[in-house]
């Protein structure tokens, strides 16, 4: 009886960016985190990293028992951008040439605040379009 070589699936690996990388890109690395579980490898960037993350975007997230303290404004670097299967760009701030071998898209996110939406009541609206479609990408990267 001979046995099959054993072969490690790679992880996937997925780029969240948005412009400042304080607000979107973090809630989606967060949300995916939590989904993915060490499933598939999660990173954010931003194309013109703030200086701090969006006080709004942590406390959302931390309604939902996910803690991202410890995150900070980061840049796309193209070491994370040859490291990853997939570029998911949040809004249309944030300008990103493809890659060639990557899968890349952009979210036109939901932006309640253009209906008169502010405050915590926007950003969970936000959290919950945004873990819509990171659920939609997790289920296609990992064939969950």
């Amino acid at each position: 009886m001979t046995q099959e070589p054993s072969s490690t699936p790679k992880t996937p690996a997925v780029l969240f960016v948005c412009s400042k990388n304080g607000g979107k890109s973090q809630l989606a690395a967060g949300l995916m985190k939590q989904l993915a579980g060490g499933s598939v490898a999660v990173y954010s960037a931003g194309t013109k990293p703030g200086k701090s993350l969006n006080p709004q975007s942590v406390e959302s997230l931390a309604e939902l028992g996910i803690d991202i303290t410890g995150e900070h404004p980061k840049p796309v670097t193209d070491e994370v951008l040859a490291a990853v299967d997939a570029v998911i760009v949040l809004g249309t701030e944030a300008k990103l040439e493809p890659r060639e071998g990557t899968r890349f898209e952009v979210w036109e996110t939901d932006e309640p605040s253009e209906r008169g939406v502010e405050g915590m009541e926007r950003m969970r609206l936000v959290r919950e379009d945004i873990n819509a479609r990171v659920r939609k990408l997790y289920a296609e990267l990992t064939g969950d």
